[in-house]
């Protein structure tokens, strides 16, 4: 009978570990929901055009640098929201946990038809 106690105490902590819910997101562990930092450069066909799509992870800043630029065409300096659409749903789908997008951070920069910007997942 006194066995029964401690053995229903370590039952109680583990069903309270496991049931437990963590919305931190854990950076470069490699888990289900951690974000994937590796720098990449990925060719995105967006709208019937085709784009360069490089980034890496800025990990003073907590923030994926990313540059946007077309590949059948420059891109213009109109064209900052396609920019941001093709950075936040590429970075959502090769470094965001599933079911997040990336989200900009600042503001977009445009410079000799390629588009600067800094995301994050979230």
């Amino acid at each position: 009978m006194k066995l029964t106690a401690p053995v229903l105490v370590c039952v109680s902590v583990l069903l309270a570990a496991c049931s437990s819910k963590s919305s931190n997101i854990d950076i470069n562990s490699g888990g289900p929901r951690s974000v994937q930092t590796q720098s990449r450069s990925e060719p995105i066909f967006y709208n019937g055009k085709h784009y360069a799509l490089n980034y890496s992870y800025n990990d003073a800043m907590k923030v994926f640098d990313m540059k946007v630029s077309g590949t059948t065409t420059p891109m213009k300096p109109d064209s900052q929201k396609d920019a941001v659409n093709i950075a936040s749903s590429s970075l959502g789908y090769f470094a965001c946990p599933d079911g997040q997008r990336g989200r900009l951070v600042g503001e977009p920069k445009f410079n000799g038809g390629v588009w600067a910007l800094q995301a994050r997942c979230g």
